[in-house]
Order: C-alpha cells, then sequence, then structure tokens
C-alpha cells in the first residue's frame, strides 16, 4: 500500500509540476503538462525543464541524507528533530527528509517524456529531440541510484502513471543491481550523446543584495556517460564503470586542472608556520594552472563543475534552498539585518551542521608538500600542515564572540552534483577493483599524463598494458591529447605529491592504512620485501610486496579518505560509503560482513541506534 501512495502522489505531482509564472525555469509554452502529442520541436526544452525543476525539489534532501547519515557531520544545539534522526538512524517515515516522492516525481516525468516523446523530428538533416530525450533517460537513472541508496530495495517501473489505476498497480522491486540491469543497455545505446543547451550565460535574476545570478544551461544537465558509470559502478561491474567514465573524459577532453593555493586561504596561526621561501605550486611539466580550488563553488561559472543545480534567488522566482542557512550562511538575506554580512548573504550562529570531529581529525592529520625555491626538484619538504581543502571548504566565522565553521560549497545557491574530481575519483575507484591499484594510486598523485606513459614509475607492466589499451590514457591516439595536462587530486589539498622524491608515495599510504585496519579490526595483513638485483646480483632495489587483495582493500580505504577530503559536505558521503561497503562484503576479502563492520565502524561517531553491522539498517523507511 505505502509504495502505491507514493507512486499516485508522483502520478499527481506531474499535474502539478508546471512552472510557475515568474519561476527561473519559466517556458511560455501553454500546453498542459498531460499533451500525449508532444509533437512540437519546442516541446522536448518545455518538457526537460519540468524534470529539472523536479531536480530542484529534490536536491536538499539528496544532500542532507548524503551528509548526516555520514561521517563528516555532525549536529550541534541548533540540529531540528529530523536531522538529528537521519543522523542517529532512528528516522521514521514521517520525518521530514524522507520522500520517495520527490524522487518518484523525476522518474513520472521522465517516464511520460520517453513514452511520448516523437524523437524523429528534423530540423534539416538534424534530429532536434535526441539530446532532450536522452537527458529524460539519464535523470531517470539518476533518480532511481538515489532511491537505491537510500532505500534498498524499491517499486520500479518504466511506463508513465497517469492513473489511480495504473498507480494501483502492483510494481516488482528492484535493488541496485537489478535497477542497473534494467536501464544500463538501454543507456548505454545512447553513450556520448550530447548534452541539450539553453544558452551560456542566462541571467535568472538579482539577489537580495543586489548580485546577478548567471547559469550555463548545458551545466544543468546530466551527462549519460557519468550516469552510465554510476549505475555500473554501484552495482559491481567496474570495468564497464572505468570504460563510461573515460569515454566522458575523453569525448570532452577534461583533465583534472593543477590548483595553487594562495596565502590568504589559510589562518594566521598556519601562516607563521609556513617557509619564507616556500614555492607554491612548483612544477616542471606544462600544465593549465588554476588558482583557487574553491572558486568552482563560488562563481556561477565555474570550469570544474559538471553538473549542478542552481536554485532561484528568491521565493518569487522559483524553488528555493535551504542548505546555505542549515549550514550557517542565509544566501536569502534580507539588507540591513546584521553586520555580518558579505556580497551575497549574511552568516548566521544558529546553523544545523558542523563538521565532524572524524573530518577535522583527516583534514588535520593531512602533511602538506612544498618545494623550496631555486632547489632541484629533489627536494621535496614536509609540512604537518593539513589539508589546503579544509580551509576552503569552511569559512570560520565569529559573531558575539561566537566562532563557528560555515560550508562555503553552497555560499552561492548551487548545488554541485557533478565535478571533475568526481569522474577521476569514481574512475580510480573502479579501476582498483578492477585490480590495478598502483593505476587507481596515480589518480590522486600524479594524474594520468603524458610522462608517466613514458616512465612506467610506481606502475607495474599489467598497469601500464591496461591503460595502453583497456582504458586507454596512454594509448598513441590519447597521450598527445587533453590528458598531457592531468594532475593527481590529493595534490588539490597537499601540494607537491608529484613525482619520485615526493614523500607521498604508495607502499608509505598503503602501511598507514593498513596499520589502521589492523587496529580497527583485529586483522593481521601484512606486507613482505622482494630484493632487485643488478645483472652482477647486486641489490638495487628492496619491493615491498602486499597481497592483491589486501591493496585493493587499502587503496579503496585511502581512496574513501580522499572522497573525505575533496567531497566534505557537498552531498556524497552516505551514497561513498555504503557503496564501498558493498564492495567489500562482495570482494570477501576479510568476511562477507566486512563491509558492513567497515561502515558501522565509520559510523560510531553519530551514535546510532540501530546495527549497522546488518545491512537492512543502512536505509530509510521507504517513505510519503
Amino acid at each position: 500500500m505505502k509504495k502505491n501512495i507514493i507512486i499516485i502522489a508522483a502520478f499527481f505531482g506531474m499535474l502539478l509540476g508546471a512552472t510557475s509564472c515568474q519561476d527561473m525555469l519559466e517556458t511560455e509554452s501553454k500546453r498542459q503538462i498531460f499533451d500525449p502529442q508532444l509533437n512540437e520541436k519546442t516541446d522536448s526544452m518545455f518538457y526537460t525543464l519540468g524534470i529539472l525543476k523536479g531536480v530542484q525539489q529534490a536536491i536538499d534532501q539528496y544532500v542532507l541524507v548524503n551528509e548526516m547519515r555520514g561521517d563528516l557531520a555532525t549536529v550541534n544545539n541548533f540540529t531540528s528533530a529530523d536531522l538529528r534522526a537521519l543522523a542517529n538512524f532512528s528516522a521514521t517515515a514521517e520525518n521530514k527528509y524522507d520522500s520517495a516522492y520527490v524522487f518518484y516525481r523525476i522518474i513520472n516525468n521522465c517516464n511520460y517524456f520517453i513514452a511520448h516523446r516523437d524523437t524523429m523530428l528534423l530540423t534539416g538533416s538534424r534530429n532536434v529531440t535526441i539530446p532532450e530525450y536522452v537527458q529524460a533517460k539519464a535523470i531517470r537513472a539518476w533518480a532511481y541510484i538515489q532511491l537505491a541508496r537510500f532505500y534498498g530495495e524499491v517499486p520500479f517501473y518504466t511506463e508513465p502513471v497517469t492513473s489511480i489505476s495504473e498507480a494501483n498497480q502492483v510494481r516488482e522491486k528492484k535493488d541496485i543491481k537489478g535497477i542497473c540491469a534494467a536501464l544500463a543497455p538501454d543507456l548505454a545505446r545512447y553513450a556520448g550523446t550530447a548534452l541539450p543547451t539553453y544558452g551560456s550565460e542566462v541571467s535568472i535574476g538579482y539577489t537580495n543584495m543586489g548580485s546577478e545570478k548567471i547559469i550555463n544551461t548545458v551545466k544543468t544537465m546530466f551527462p549519460v556517460d557519468i550516469v552510465l558509470g554510476d549505475l555500473y559502478l554501484e552495482a559491481d561491474e567496474y570495468e564497464n564503470a572505468a570504460k563510461s567514465y573515460f569515454a566522458y573524459l575523453k569525448n570532452n577532453e577534461v583533465y583534472a586542472p593543477y590548483y595553487v593555493p594562495q596565502p590568504t586561504a589559510f589562518p594566521m596561526e598556519k601562516l607563521r608556520d609556513i617557509p619564507a621561501n616556500l614555492t607554491w605550486g612548483y612544477t616542471t611539466r606544462t600544465y593549465v594552472q588554476k588558482t583557487d580550488w574553491s572558486d568552482q563553488f563560488l562563481t556561477d561559472r565555474g570550469s570544474e563543475i559538471i553538473t549542478y543545480v542552481p536554485m532561484a534567488v528568491n521565493k518569487l522566482r522559483g524553488q528555493v534552498t535551504d542548505l546555505p542557512r542549515i549550514f550557517g550562511y542565509d544566501y536569502y538575506y534580507v539588507a540591513g539585518q546584521s553586520s555580518a554580512v558579505d556580497e551575497n548573504g549574511m552568516y548566521i550562529p544558529e546553523r544545523e551542521i558542523d563538521p565532524s570531529p572524524a573530518y577535522l581529525s583527516l583534514a588535520s592529520s593531512q602533511d602538506y608538500y612544498y618545494v623550496i625555491e631555486n632547489t632541484s626538484e629533489r627536494l621535496v619538504n614536509t609540512l604537518r600542515f593539513g589539508d589546503v581543502r579544509r580551509y576552503m571548504t569552511l569559512n570560520g566565522i565569529t559573531i558575539n564572540d561566537s566562532t563557528f565553521a560555515v560550508n562555503r560549497k553552497f555560499q552561492r545557491a548551487n548545488i554541485p552534483v557533478y565535478r571533475i574530481p568526481t569522474v577521476y575519483l569514481r574512475l580510480a575507484e573502479a579501476i582498483n577493483r578492477m585490480g590495478y591499484p598502483d593505476a587507481a594510486f596515480a589518480i590522486l598523485k600524479d594524474g594520468l599524463h603524458r610522462e608517466m606513459a613514458d616512465d612506467y614509475s610506481y606502475l607495474s607492466e599489467e598497469s601500464h598494458q591496461m591503460l595502453r589499451t583497456t582504458i586507454p590514457f596512454f594509448s598513441e591516439e590519447n597521450i598527445a591529447g587533453n590528458f598531457v595536462y592531468n594532475f593527481g587530486i590529493h595534490a588539490y589539498g597537499s601540494g607537491h605529491t608529484m613525482g619520485a622524491f615526493s614523500p607521498y608515495q604508495l607502499d608509505t599510504e598503503v602501511q598507514k592504512r593498513v596499520d589502521a585496519l589492523n587496529k580497527a579490526f583485529g586483522l593481521s595483513i601484512t606486507s613482505r620485501t622482494e630484493d632487485v638485483l643488478d645483472e652482477e646480483g647486486n641489490v638495487v632495489e628492496t619491493k615491498i610486496i602486499w597481497n592483491k587483495e589486501d591493496l585493493i582493500n587499502a587503496m579503496e580505504d585511502i581512496l574513501c579518505d580522499e572522497y573525505a577530503l575533496e567531497f566534505a559536505l557537498e552531498g556524497y558521503r552516505f551514497g561513498d560509503l555504503t557503496r564501498l561497503a558493498r564492495h567489500k562484503n562482495n570482494a570477501g576479502t576479510y568476511g562477507s560482513d566486512f563491509g558492513s563492520r567497515w561502515f558501522a565502524k565509520k559510523m560510531e561517531g553519530n551514535h546510532p541506534v540501530v546495527d549497522l553491522t546488518n545491512q537492512q539498517n543502512w536505509y530509510l523507511p521507504l517513505g510519503k
């Protein structure tokens, strides 16, 4: 009965899903939301904007469930009862943020468009309907992924529900593997399809502080190759996932840029520890330099954003978001209410979410690697400085003797869904589980670029061969292209990670994770050593050899930490943790329940009221 009520609600949601006359997604179409013809060329745009409005209506829940049921956020004295219940896993179906309906509304709108769209309309020889048609399939798949993450098994349907009798039909439930099996083959037919775009710089109004908000409409769309990669990754189809992510990167010439942190990003007490002759961003490689990692969140034109959900500048212009306020920033501020303001809004002590001690400890424990000015690249030194991204994610604010941290990622009411590091790190996750942990580490350390193709470095011949063929970063066709600019993702927060002389090395990082795993779970993971001899029998190198399964598991924990450092408080965490936990369960390296025990250990700081070693307790009840 519950699942039928949800589907009925989604049906009525379609009837009410049209944009208002002042909506930022406003169209001039006078046609009703149900028009079975869908035979005008402009219908694709109107219906796509309607679908995107549904994404707007779901996005706050998407972020809050993922963060509150993860280990990077914590409650405080101002936290609402609903958010507290999410954090300690006591949420009932009455919880404000437990609404399967918001995702089924998206799905039902997509189903209707897919079922009724005339896909044979041409402008000259060009089919003008396919980009939006494929976009509906991609967004539908994205919505089903979120349902499976939050609820486990969910009612699945791909036909539009337009009547009560249709809504009352009993539907099969599917988990993420069933959803992948049902949707991925069809979606794969449209791999590489171009995204719809309705303008590169579209004004959607002015904030209460007078700042104009600009969006690039193509960045509100969901690339089919990334969504397809996510489907495969969630379903443990690692090679298919890696190929899909790579296809997106190659077809769109997307590289991981090189960020040069600015000293002004650091708190004063950290600046005192910086050597006077430290060279920011030292490298001998050709690169495209980015000066501030945080710019992608604070600008409407951020080039590293692939997909984001832009929210309205006020309620008169459409769907607004509560996320900035919950994290301590009032984007919808009215001038004259406070002195603690910046150009877009005001800071408020009554935030409901704080960064967790686990996140602060992880970020603070990171080393920063730097090169002294006018010296050889070989002289790479280390500061226990903490990950730079922490200082650019959290803005320390003091109001009336109250000091608190504000999450800067939502300060302009733009909600990221995909960024360039999202694709590269998920690619690393897939490559690692394919059996190439050294190649996965390369994405963090150096980036997969031309010089690595010429110098095997720490990559095994097996991994190098895979990167020439299966996931061909190093093929002759690709190595001269845009991947020449690739840099390591960990460098975004830790400086000079690249090269043989940086202290950031695979064996060192693996040993740290192995030590932590042995201590936390009573394991006895060990390595062995192997001497490499020259022609005369002299030892020229001693290699550390790990059992392959141990190495893959440790590398996965390294990636888990990198996810935290790169995406903290952004809306990914619960989905990332549970996906990694399922990988560990399915691999069975330390038992078929190791992933569940690992997840429960991660969540101890939330003080859950249920046993999280039982996978069924991860999920929300299938709510309203």
